[in-house]
């Protein structure tokens, strides 16, 4: 799987989370986010994954835009974010289970 991330911004009303990200993850390589809160980790997870639109830039996951295409993305990645947003009492291998059924 590769992650092509260039000139991202992310801005929520006046607040820019993101200044012109770029980035390449190629097929094979493991890669982490690190930084302190509000450096904008999740931010550019959510962007990535399709759940939320950028501002400005793009981004593309095996060659598919996540704003153009994002079906085709979501169907090739997952994304797990830190707190279960759904159901507090299942451990994280139920919830996968549970998510993966859907």
């Amino acid at each position: 799987m590769s992650i092509i991330v260039k000139d991202v911004t992310k801005i929520y009303g006046k607040q820019k989370a993101l200044n012109k990200v770029t980035f390449e993850i190629k097929t094979g390589e493991v890669v982490g986010f690190i930084g302190p809160n509000g450096a904008g980790k999740s931010t550019m997870m959510k962007i990535i994954t399709g759940f939320i639109p950028q501002t400005s830039g793009d981004v593309s996951v095996n060659g598919h835009d996540v704003v153009e295409q994002s079906m085709l993305v979501r169907k090739n990645i997952g994304y797990l974010p830190e707190n279960n947003p759904l159901y507090l009492d299942m451990y994280v291998k139920e919830y996968l289970e549970y998510v993966a059924g859907l």
